[in-house]
């Protein structure tokens, strides 16, 4: 337990009702979760308003409610506060209660378009590596050491996060790291949080949905670099157009990595192939068994941040090499028939892109690449011309499917892919809205040598239609069509 006044130190606030100077049992902003003696927050959220349920929070036992608007009937003995932002004052809030956690950590945060789980999960394989008590917050997954919690956001909510840390203080945990969502920054999920450095990896199109403009998400992801202090470093990718765009107004040391232009930390591929590739990093070359441009840019960044961090050179590079690649992301096998399946997470167009560029480096050009893609429902309608577009462009056939439809039609959003594509590429698509019976056209079309690739979904164990999800695992649907025609 602690005092009311002490959780909401550092909180903007505008207005008290009542007592701050009272005992509080925990922290809640759902009120499905208020029990007696709680503080709960009332949040304005995309889909309900939390001021809806303050009632529902005192009758449940809240002692204090914490709201950007007091409602009209105050209760006696009820200590009501108004903020000037509610998903601020949680986050602060959140970080009070469990004793600012993240001061007691080396916390590394990893924003961009694309590649943050696999540079977060891979720096936390490293340390762990090194011989280090690590932590992980991810989309995957969140682990503090070796122990695994299961999460449902890029960036969890605020009290997850520090409920996490602060049992990751409690085992000792030196290093965390995080990926940090434009979502999360922009509901302010990461603030109170004290970062020791944080890496930009690329911006690319996505979540315009929910963003408006590409600007505003770009500026949002920015918000990260602003708010470090000047013992944390920046750390960016300047090959990016937007890489330099976050270091403006930083306190923060500022970092560059490169694989095309003069950078702090530099890499150049020397050979590329299906079971990995050969690294040039700042002079010493390192044998990677992840694959692809993608690639030799996620382990330039590990490298750089391993280094910022304090691994000796030498060691951390020995460490890249040993590096598994993250389930969902380039994850492949070979059948016996000699039939190549990708599983990859790409989507956005330009995961997509890259993953079907590396895939087209690889080839000798007498095999046959089969994509299978859809796009989210509910989700950025502006990408799907464009991924249409690019799958069927880049591949031999591609075949549009669903992917996470929510409570949108599946043919609509195929509709929607096949306005992208050319008129010289209409004969290489099909149109297949169940996404397991796509796949199973992908494994019958392919012959030996051909290259099937399963974008959108990657790490993902379920398939989002109408509010229910149902369990569909890419990965383990190809591996058994493929395993049942080879029989």
């Amino acid at each position: 337990m602690m005092l009311l006044k002490d959780i909401l130190y550092g909180v903007g606030l505008t207005a008290v009702s009542g007592s701050t100077n009272v005992m509080i049992n925990a922290v809640q902003f759902d009120s499905r979760e208020v029990d007696m003696d709680d503080v709960f927050v009332a949040i304005r959220g995309l889909v309900s308003d939390g001021h809806d349920y303050i009632e529902k929070a005192i009758n449940s036992g809240a002692k204090a409610i914490v709201c950007e608007v007091l409602p009209e009937q105050i209760v006696n003995e009820i200590t009501y506060v108004e903020v000037r932002n509610g998903n601020s004052a949680l986050a602060i809030m959140a970080s009070n209660f469990y004793e600012n956690p993240s001061k007691n950590l080396k916390l590394v945060g990893v924003t961009g378009t694309n590649g943050k789980t696999t540079v977060s999960s891979l720096l936390f394989q490293l340390f762990k590596k090194a011989g280090y008590k690590v932590g992980l917050i991810s989309t995957i997954k969140i682990m503090v050491d070796d122990t695994e919690y299961q999460t449902s956001h890029t960036t969890p909510d605020a009290l997850t996060i520090n409920k996490h840390m602060k049992l990751m203080n409690e085992a000792g945990v030196e290093f965390c790291f995080m990926e940090v969502s434009s979502h999360g920054i922009h509901q302010k999920r990461t603030e109170g949080l004290v970062f020791e450095g944080a890496i930009f990896t690329n911006l690319s199109h996505d979540h315009l949905d929910y963003h408006k403009t590409f600007a505003e998400y770009r500026d949002t992801k920015k918000i990260l670099f602003d708010n470090l202090t000047k013992k944390a470093f920046a750390l960016t990718n300047i090959d990016d157009k937007n890489g330099l765009v976050m270091l403006q107004n930083t306190k923060a040391r500022k970092y560059t990595y490169a694989l095309k232009t003069y950078a702090d930390y530099r890499a150049q591929i020397l050979e590329n192939q299906f079971d990995g590739q050969l690294l040039k990093i700042n002079d010493n070359e390192l044998w990677s068994k992840l694959i692809g441009h993608f690639n030799a840019y996620n382990m330039l960044a590990i490298y750089a941040t391993a280094d910022l961090l304090g691994l000796e050179q030498l060691e951390t590079l020995r460490l890249l090499s040993e590096l598994e690649n993250v389930d969902g992301r380039f994850q492949y096998f070979i059948s016996k028939e000699k039939v190549t399946a990708i599983v990859d997470y790409a989507h956005t167009p330009d995961a997509l892109k890259n993953v079907l560029e590396t895939i087209n480096t690889l080839r000798t050009g007498n095999e046959n690449v089969i994509t299978v893609v859809g796009c989210g429902g509910d989700r950025d309608r502006s990408k799907r011309p464009v991924m249409g577009h690019i799958a069927s462009e880049m591949s031999n056939k591609a075949i549009f499917t669903s992917d996470n439809p929510r409570s949108e039609e599946p043919a609509a959003i195929i509709e929607e892919m096949v306005d992208g594509v050319e008129p010289q590429n209409t004969k290489k698509i099909l149109a297949i809205e169940n996404r397991e019976q796509a796949i199973k056209t992908a494994c019958q079309l392919a012959l030996a040598n051909d290259i099937i690739l399963v974008a959108g979904k990657g790490h993902e164990t379920y398939q989002e239609t109408n509010g229910k999800r149902v369990d569909f695992d890419d990965f383990k649907i190809i591996k058994d069509l493929l395993s049942e025609l080879d029989k």
